[in-house]
């Protein structure tokens, strides 16, 4: 279940030490389906993927079954709506689920690209070529359609993966992963490309981040209780996935028709991802006219706005640095764009902002000085999404600036190496 993570570092026990062993005899099998799968062809892991969308599609009564079980024991444990709807699968999602597989299967594949390459004055040949990162360790709170975007991804880009979801969606987890191992096998590729690890006890994502030498990067993506505690206590390189604090800034120059579309679909599209807007920020030049409408339409999208503004729900400190997941908003009224600017770097994530304005000038100070991973200018933040951007799926968005920052598809799941050919080159002492 989604929650607090005050310390994922704990003493060791006996029981520890097992799991500890389960999950480095975890890594060491993966590592060597991710030698297979490095040299895995395009054709062959397109297959694979193919035929893992057939089999989620033929298992769609069983899988819906385990979910079903998963939905149930969380509303009875209290469960938070946003946190029910993030675990529900449907028919029509898995149908999403299998269609994502073959949006990546007809990606470009990513391994084996040259990046860059030269022929220097002594006649050395070097080349930079792509090659898939190894064994990818994925942490994750509730969503299980993760199970089979984090599969489909590390698949394509030539790694294999190990999965630590959450105790809210082992049922399900175990039959998603039971059916795309299944599939691999079926074509003949190893099925440890894809492994689901034990969610009954969080030490196993302590050995996961740990397992340095076994696991070459893991992506926490979850909760910032989680996400913190993987990156404060990980010895294994980690891709942080931040939080979204999302906001949406209408200018003076805004068509309020407009703001209203873009503000209604970032927020109430679907209220429980991070790619929701969480706080609108209106020019002080347009509040008289913008603050009575929009707050009218959001409520009547059973959206409770808190802010300064009278007829509000007040505002706290707390408000304006809020990933509510919720029908929750926040509304301020700001000085034109560089108090909107300001406002976002006090309590922006570094997810997405959006603009809405006529005014290319304000538009192109907004995309300019503000700091995140993605900025939208006359659209919904909603649009931050793998798929929108033509990954197929999408293993996480980061808001890190290293190595990858954004919706992070097959190319992020890479990296490079240098290919010097010589012809008895020796180097000059």
């Amino acid at each position: 279940m989604p929650g607090v993570y005050p310390g994922l570092v704990t003493a060791v026990s006996p029981a520890s030490v097992s799991l500890e062993e389960a999950v480095h005899a975890a890594a060491r099998r993966a590592r060597l389906a991710a030698r297979v799968l490095a040299q895995t062809t395009t054709a062959d892991k397109d297959r694979a993927l193919h035929a893992a969308a057939d089999a989620l599609l033929a298992a769609a009564d069983p899988v819906l079954a385990a979910n079903a079980e998963d939905v149930a024991a969380a509303a009875a444990d209290g469960t938070p709506d946003s946190v029910l709807d993030r675990l529900r699968l449907t028919s029509d999602r898995i149908d999403g689920i299998a269609s994502g597989l073959r949006q990546v299967a007809g990606l470009p594949d990513p391994v084996g690209v040259t990046l860059e390459g030269t022929t220097l004055p002594n006649g050395l040949e070097t080349r930079r070529v792509s090659v898939p990162l190894g064994v990818v360790g994925m942490i994750y709170e509730a969503r299980p359609n993760v199970t089979v975007d984090a599969f489909g991804l590390t698949l394509k880009s030539g790694n294999a993966v190990l999965l630590r979801g959450s105790s809210s969606a082992a049922r399900t987890n175990a039959a998603l992963v039971d059916v795309l191992r299944a599939a691999l096998v079926a074509v003949g590729l190893p099925a440890d490309a894809v492994q689901l690890l034990s969610s009954e006890d969080r030490a196993t994502v302590t050995h996961l981040i740990r397992a340095r030498g076994l696991v070459d990067v893991v992506v926490p993506r979850g909760g910032a209780g989680l996400i913190s505690a993987v990156v404060r206590d990980a010895t294994v390189p980690t891709i942080e996935t931040g939080v979204g604090n999302c906001h949406v800034y209408v200018d003076a120059s805004a068509d309020l028709d407009v703001a209203e579309r873009i503000v209604l679909n970032a927020k109430t599209r679907r209220v429980s991802v991070c790619n929701a807007a969480e706080t609108v920020l209106i020019d002080r030049a347009v509040a008289d006219a913008a603050v009575p409408r929009l707050v009218a339409a959001l409520e009547e999208h059973d959206v409770r706005v808190h802010g300064d503004l009278p007829g509000l729900i007040p505002a706290t400190a707390a408000d304006w640095e809020q990933e509510y997941l919720s029908h929750d908003i926040a509304l301020a009224v700001v000085d034109g764009v560089d108090g909107a600017i300001e406002h976002i770097d006090r309590y922006g994530t570094g997810h997405t902002e959006a603009i809405v304005a006529r005014d290319v000038a304000a538009a192109r100070t907004f995309t300019a000085r503000v700091d995140a991973a993605a900025v939208m200018v006359n659209a919904s933040t909603a649009f931050t999404d793998g798929e929108q951007f033509g990954f197929g799926a999408e293993i996480g968005i980061s808001t890190q600036k290293l190595h990858a920052r954004g919706p992070m598809g097959l190319r992020e799941l890479t990296s490079s190496k240098w290919i010097v050919w010589g012809d008895g080159h020796v180097r000059p002492s």
